[in-house]
């Protein structure tokens, strides 16, 4: 936000950020399924790890998945190497992520039968 002094600045944005957060489907530490992301040139896919794997992922790319809260992860970045295109070619990839129970629910299915066929 834009305000004359800085502490009344950083509220604003706090403020702004809370109207902008989204749930990110997490599944035992790590991803529920493999995504790839895409923004300019720069091109992220990420996919689950098993236990105790940690976060595999270079730079920015890093800083994300372990804010948005994941432990176990593998990543590759491709194309452009630009931090900040890097950043929104993860948030895609994070945005388009589905849990089973999402997946279900939008086909009109029970859970069984999205595993099952």
């Amino acid at each position: 936000g834009k305000s004359k002094d800085v502490s009344s600045a950083i509220a604003k944005a706090v403020e702004d950020a809370k109207k902008n957060l989204v749930r990110i489907p997490i599944l035992d530490g790590t991803l529920p399924h493999e995504q790839k992301g895409k923004f300019g040139g720069a091109k992220i896919f990420i996919k689950p790890a098993s236990a105790g794997t940690g976060v595999i992922a270079g730079g920015a790319v890093r800083h994300v998945l372990e804010a948005v809260g994941v432990h176990d992860v593998l990543s590759k970045s491709q194309g452009s190497s630009n931090p900040h295109n890097a950043v929104k070619a993860t948030f895609d990839a994070l945005l388009q992520l589905r849990s089973a129970a999402a997946i279900a629910k939008q086909r009109g299915v029970s859970l069984e039968k999205v595993f099952n066929g």
